[in-house]
This record gives C-alpha cells, structure tokens and sequence, in this order.
C-alpha cells in the first residue's frame, strides 16, 4: 500500500514538472497564451516570399522584434501577402522598407525592417509598402556561371 503511495507521489511530480516545462517553454518561444496583446499586425505584399513561412523572425536592427504570423497569396496580385507582428513599444516609421534576407550561404531566411526617417509611424493593421523579396542563391549562382551582366 505504501508503495502505492510512493509510486501516485513521484508520477504527480513528474506531471507538475513537465506541465512547468511547456509552459516555460510556450513563454520562453512567444507561442504561450496571452503573447499577442503585446505586440500590434502590421503587413507587407511580396514579390516573393522564397525562404520565409509562419514563426519567421522579424528583425530590426539585427535584433528580433516579432515575427511572421500570416502568409498566403493573393489570387489577384499574384504576390505573396504577409502579416507580422511587431513587439509594443517599437515604432516603425511609416516610409520604412521590409526585405528577406538571409543569415548567408548556410542559414536561414529572416525578414528585415529598414526604419526610414518619417516623423509618423504606422498604426496597427497598416502596410508597409517598399517590400523587397527574396533572393534566390540558384539564379545568382546561374547568371554568375552563364555570365549575365544583368
């Protein structure tokens, strides 16, 4: 009967430290429940989006301030539309330029915001219009061997 006990004892606090562990770990990425009401949606329409999905940093100034939460294409533009949040208490102003670029030869994508120098800086919801799409290495690499001078 003790053994019982015991057994009920160790399981219960193997559960607590593994439902401690998600949680944490839910905070810790920005995926926990509640991290939305800290941070606004801002949007930007892509020539392409090679490289970048959901979950994808958003970076200013090299540092991570929010990160892609939407993307699907438009029917009509034929371009790739994105949403992203951006962390509060971080303005962007509204002449400012987004890009994908990439962390080199070996890592991975990430989207860029160049602040710009407006007075103004863009309400939740609204687009950032001067976007940049991705590079792609083959084609580089394909004009670099057929010699293009593009």
């Amino acid at each position: 009967m003790a053994e019982n006990k015991i057994e009920v004892l160790v399981g219960t606090g193997v559960l607590a430290v593994a439902v401690g562990f998600l949680i944490y770990a839910s905070n810790a990425t920005g995926m926990g429940v509640g991290t939305n009401s800290s941070s606004y949606a801002l949007t930007a329409s892509f020539r392409s989006a090679e490289g970048v999905g959901v979950g994808t940093d958003v970076r200013l100034a090299g540092v991570k301030v929010g990160s892609i939460s939407r993307l699907t294409l438009n029917q009509q533009t034929f371009r790739a539309d994105t949403v992203f949040t951006v962390a509060n208490g971080i303005e962007i102003p509204d002449d400012s330029a987004i890009s994908i670029s990439s962390e080199g030869l070996l890592g991975g994508n990430f989207v860029e915001i160049i602040p710009g120098g407006s007075p103004f800086n863009l309400e939740a919801g609204a687009e950032i219009e001067d976007t940049q799409s991705s590079v792609s290495l083959v084609s580089l690499l394909m004009k670099f061997v057929a010699g293009d001078e593009e």
